[in-house]
């Protein structure tokens, strides 16, 4: 029986540890050719932008291999076709040329999983514009830059096809977004931007038969190893329940012909545990009775409205923090 990813290429960014790392390596079981993407962990002797893996179909990576070729070298291992490449998609030119190799190697490329990110916290009073500027750059800068290559691909070939294509998109948002984590503005301000680019990008590609959705996972990395320490620690047999596995398989099945009808999405998930967002719905609404509002109106209107409702109560959706698997 064919794998369901089987005859698909895919690129993963930030892949080289990590839930990126989980996600490359669940793809290429589930039968994808797999571009491994990590920023600066190049092989000796190749430029960082194009560090192409010395064999696709079997080997193993040098010893001095960074971490991006060590996972595509694990994948050839397993006797699946992968290559490294470990330039910046921050970089507008660098993220082209990512795309560009997973053409050039595969023949085109069907799965784009925007997973590269860092984290800089601090609260927004204390936060430097480098800290806000760095964040902004490599998660929502990072996520563009992918997807516009990405989408002009698709486009060409649906144009030159004369009909939809195959493509999906999985980003990467944040439960900092959905719940409006204090010590993280630059990053929930990123992730929020990402859902946005995602739902954009689902509505402008459909008609090339590509989706685009985006996952907020809950997972414990080396990026993340602070914010959840002590927190849901694993069972001393038990797997992780904030292990990048729990998170692999939805990227997997995002990315699958299964999931044609699941576009401009967004899902939690973690632990076992995957929970589809409801959009944004609205609460109340308010007419004037004048030609437009005044003062006196709204506040005899809204503050009324707001009066009982809980304190601390915002947009944000703190509960979803609380989600864990029955």
């Amino acid at each position: 029986m064919a794998l369901p990813l089987e005859g698909l290429s895919a690129v993963v960014t930030g892949a080289g540890r990590g839930l990126g790392r989980a996600e490359a390596l669940e793809l290429a079981r589930l039968g994808a050719a797999v571009v491994v993407n990590d920023y600066g962990s190049r092989v000796d002797g190749g430029p960082p932008e194009l560090e192409r893996s010395r064999e696709l179909g079997g080997g193993s990576g040098e010893a001095s291999a960074g971490p991006a070729e060590e996972v595509a070298a694990e994948i050839r291992a397993h006797g699946g076709r992968a290559l490294a490449h470990t330039g910046d998609v921050a970089d507008f030119r660098q993220a082209g040329e990512l795309v560009r190799l997973a053409v050039d190697e595969f023949g085109r490329l069907d799965i784009l999983v925007n997973n590269a990110g860092i984290l800089r916290d601090r609260m927004v009073f204390s936060m430097t514009e480098d800290e806000w500027d760095s964040v902004i750059r490599v998660h929502l800068k990072g996520h563009f830059n992918t997807t516009h290559f990405a989408a002009a691909h698709w486009r060409e070939r649906s144009k030159a096809a004369g009909g939809p294509v195959y493509g999906r998109i999985v980003n990467t948002s944040s439960e900092a977004f959905l719940a409006g984590s204090a010590g993280q503005p630059n990053y929930a301000a990123a992730k929020g931007g990402i859902v946005g680019l995602t739902t954009s990008t689902a509505l402008a590609l459909a008609k090339y038969g590509v989706t685009a959705n985006a996952i907020c996972p809950r997972a414990r990395t080396r990026m993340t190893e602070d914010v959840f320490a002590g927190f849901q620690e694993p069972d001393e047999d038990g797997l992780d329940p904030l292990a990048p596995e729990h998170v692999a398989p939805l990227v997997g099945y995002l990315a699958s012909p299964a999931a044609a009808r699941v576009n401009g999405q967004l899902l939690v998930v973690h632990g076992g545990m995957v929970a589809v967002v409801e959009r944004p719905r609205v609460r109340a609404k308010f007419d004037s009775k004048q030609e437009t509002f005044t003062y006196d109106e709204l506040d005899a209107l809204l503050t009324p409205h707001y009066a009982d409702r809980p304190s601390g109560e915002t947009f944000a959706a703190a509960e979803v923090l609380g989600l864990r698997r029955d």
